[in-house]
């Protein structure tokens, strides 16, 4: 049965395997899941099944408006953040469609209950997946755009409002 727990930096390999089967286009470097897991441990979380990683996720405050973009170091947390950040939630496909990502949301929106909104940037059409926690579009300003287009073509800025 697979679970989630908290991510250590022993994790950071088996991240990099899963990250690079699921976003093939998209890399990112170690030093990037490095950073954030000790930048803000609590929104970093893995999924594992037995000693297997299959599963991840990355989350951390920003300033609103203000993700970061694809493979960058975000230095330190603003002492002004005011907006929950969803990096990724990658699950292998070997056990999805078994609930682990609602299961993961639940988990990192508890955390994301301390800002006001929350923030992500769907990639691969999964925008319908966001959709059930609440995630809607929203404009975005020229910078933002532009960060977007690092993710891809089809990524989306989508935001959550507390209720």
């Amino acid at each position: 049965m697979a679970s989630w727990r908290g991510m250590t930096n022993a994790d950071i390999e088996g991240v990099l395997r899963v990250a690079s089967e699921i976003h093939p286009d998209l890399p990112e470097s170690a030093a990037v899941f490095a950073e954030r897991l000790s930048k803000f441990p609590d929104g970093c979380l893995i999924l594992t099944q037995g000693d297997d990683i299959c599963g991840y996720a990355v989350s951390h405050p920003i300033r609103t408006g203000h993700p970061p973009a694809l493979d960058s170091q975000i230095g330190e947390i603003a002492l002004d953040a005011d907006q929950y950040y969803i990096h990724d939630l990658a699950i292998l496909p070997r056990v999805r469609t078994r609930g682990l990502g609602a299961q993961c949301m639940e988990k990192l929106l508890l955390v994301a209950d301390r800002y006001q909104t929350t923030c992500l940037i769907s990639v691969y059409n999964s925008a319908s997946f966001w959709r059930r926690f609440g995630f809607v579009p929203e404009l975005t300003d020229t910078a933002l755009s532009a960060k977007l287009r690092g993710y891809g073509q089809d990524a989306v800025y989508l935001v959550r409002r507390k209720i």
